[in-house]
């Protein structure tokens, strides 16, 4: 699929209305919200990397951004209709709609899958967050690990993410059949945050607090209050945790993508194939071969990804310096 064209930074001034596209572009909008709705059902696919690889992170980031100062400056009597204007709402209201449409479709299938063949899906799951561990490492800008001091500091600092991780998700834990509004409302606020930090699954995220089953379950039939809930959640979580992970990124990058990868590596965890309900690992089962088979199909689906998106960015700097 084609990026979409950069947008000239000095046409883009303060209260400027992006430019409207044309039909094919709408439509390949809606498309890439298709493929970004359809990755955040898979837990070990990042809706955030699949805008990456797609050519419009950075617009839906700095839109994203645009669209949160509403609201704020609403409260506080600002110049709001300014920030609405710079919203590329021919961007965001495409996406979005791809996303619902992809949601609404998948969710019953995944929840099925997940819920009637936990050995099979940990398995897929497992081999997606192994190969996605890569993900945030290539998104390292060269020269921040040059010295020796700072490979020291990002060593530890991955050990430290993942055993911590690790210990996390081999407390004993039950299965949430029936999830208590309050937790649905908190896991939604930090899920919607991995459509920031490409490689971080938000289902995934879901998936290891026991919510993902539920969530699946309530888009398919249509739980609104259970909806309406979460979706409160994820607004609190744009509005806020976005904006603190957009200046984490911005001014200490590297150091975000080294706990990323941390955070990934040690949430394996969670997804062994073969564990009791409480979470206690068990041996390998008889289903090994299939499970096994499904490890690498996941490995190799965000393997494809990974490499997707490293030819891309290599393709950016190809012309970024042909041109400088």
């Amino acid at each position: 699929m084609a990026t979409e064209p950069s947008i000239d930074p000095a046409a883009a001034t303060a209260g400027s209305r992006p430019p409207k596209p044309t039909i094919a572009r709408t439509a390949g909008n809606v498309l890439r919200g298709g493929l970004m709705g359809l990755a955040e059902t898979v837990p070990g696919v990042s809706g955030g990397t699949v805008a990456l690889v797609t050519g419009i992170y950075s617009r839906l980031i700095a839109s994203a951004k645009d669209l949160t100062d509403v609201p704020r400056l609403m409260l506080t009597r600002g110049e709001w209709r300014d920030a609405a204007r710079r919203v590329d709402w021919w961007l965001m209201l495409p996406v979005a709609a791809g996303m619902a449409i992809a949601v609404f479709s998948i969710a019953g299938v995944m929840e099925t899958f997940v819920t009637e063949q936990p050995v099979y899906s940990k398995a897929l799951f497992m081999g997606m967050i192994a190969t996605s561990i890569v993900v945030p490492f290539l998104e390292i800008r060269p020269g921040s690990l040059d010295t020796r001091r700072a490979k020291l500091n990002a060593a530890a600092l991955f050990v430290v993410m993942a055993i911590a991780v690790f210990v996390l998700t081999s407390l004993p834990r039950t299965a949430i059949d029936d999830p208590p509004l309050v937790l649905v409302f908190c896991a939604a606020a930090i899920a919607v945050c991995a459509l920031v930090l490409p490689g971080v699954s938000g289902s995934f995220f879901l998936l290891v607090v026991g919510i993902y089953a539920p969530t699946m379950s309530a888009v398919d039939e249509r739980d609104l209050s259970y909806l309406a809930v979460f979706a409160l959640g994820a607004l609190l979580g744009l509005v806020t945790f976005v904006r603190v992970l957009e200046w984490i990124l911005e001014r200490h990058h590297t150091a975000a993508m080294i706990a990323a990868a941390g955070l990934l590596l040690g949430s394996l965890r969670a997804l062994w194939p073969w564990q009791t309900p409480e979470g206690q690992a068990l041996g390998i089962g008889d289903e090994w071969p299939a499970a096994l088979g499904l490890f690498v199909l996941g490995a190799a689906v965000v393997g494809l990804v990974a490499f997707a998106q490293h030819r891309l960015y290599a393709s950016d700097a190809a012309v970024d310096d042909r041109s400088s």
